[in-house]
């Protein structure tokens, strides 16, 4: 499941860099536009994941500590 986040962040982060230098939105140019049904979708996917990879930052964070106090 974490790969699977890991990949569509950054197929999301991939299409936010496609819009900030080229103005081209890749999802919505294959998917018929933002606001197509399919495109909304996989912007709501790709914002899921990214929620998901927040949750990885603070799972990293607490396996440290964790293996700390058994040192």
């Amino acid at each position: 499941m974490s790969k699977t986040a890991l990949t569509l962040a950054i197929i999301g982060a991939l299409d936010w860099g496609c819009i900030g230098l080229f103005r081209f939105d890749f999802i919505a140019a294959i998917f018929g536009g933002q606001t197509a049904t399919i495109s909304r979708v996989i912007y709501t996917i790709v914002g899921l994941a990214g929620i998901w990879c927040i949750m990885l930052l603070f799972r990293d964070r607490e396996e440290e500590v964790t293996a700390e106090h058994h040192e």
